[in-house]
């Protein structure tokens, strides 16, 4: 089973309000993003690499999303995909364009 959770409109709420949660943002037929979801997924098989994390994917052309654009309008300055946000209790503390486990590992740190 993968670490890599997809979050839609049923379960974003949930998701984001975790201690701390890394959201991937992408689209489908998005080349960068379905890289960047290979090289997540292979850094997640090793149980030890993001420890107390949760590892979100959201396609942001799913249907259903409406609440969770409406509520975040800071998505309107997104312009490069895909996008990695990392929540502290339900609060968006770092966004940045896209991906690299390093990259989020050494925010992820600094944060938390």
């Amino acid at each position: 089973m993968s670490r890599l959770e997809m979050i839609d409109g049923e379960n974003w709420r949930e998701f984001t309000q975790a201690p701390v949660a890394a959201l991937m943002l992408a689209r489908n037929k998005c080349g960068a993003c379905a890289s960047w979801t290979e090289e997540l997924t292979a850094e997640l098989e090793d149980p030890a690499k993001g420890e107390g994390v949760r590892f979100g994917k959201m396609l942001l052309d799913q249907k259903g999303l409406m609440d969770f654009k409406r509520e975040n309008l800071w998505l309107a300055s997104v312009d490069a995909l895909p996008t990695t946000v990392i929540f502290v209790n339900g609060e968006r503390k770092k966004v940045f364009a896209g991906g690299g486990w390093e990259r989020l590992e050494n925010r992820i740190k600094r944060l938390t």
